[in-house]
């Protein structure tokens, strides 16, 4: 079963602090958004493995897009 991890608001990607195949534990730091000039952590909702990542640094993510897939 995976779990995708969305977007909690519109943003742009600042960092991504894992890669595909890293193990992670729920409430890992996945990535950093930048969202209304403030820095904010994105955390796995589940423990698992990153399956994919769809998302690049730089680039602008709207509400509920799917950033991180967990396996």
């Amino acid at each position: 079963m995976s779990v995708d991890v969305k977007a909690p608001m519109p943003g742009k990607i600042l960092e991504i602090l894992v890669k595909v195949g890293d193990k992670v534990n729920e409430d890992d730091e996945l990535l950093i958004l930048e969202a209304m000039k403030m820095e904010n952590p994105i955390y796995a909702t589940a423990g698992g493995t990153v399956k994919d990542i769809k998302v690049k640094v730089n680039d602008s993510v709207d509400t509920d897009q799917v950033m991180v897939v967990l396996e």
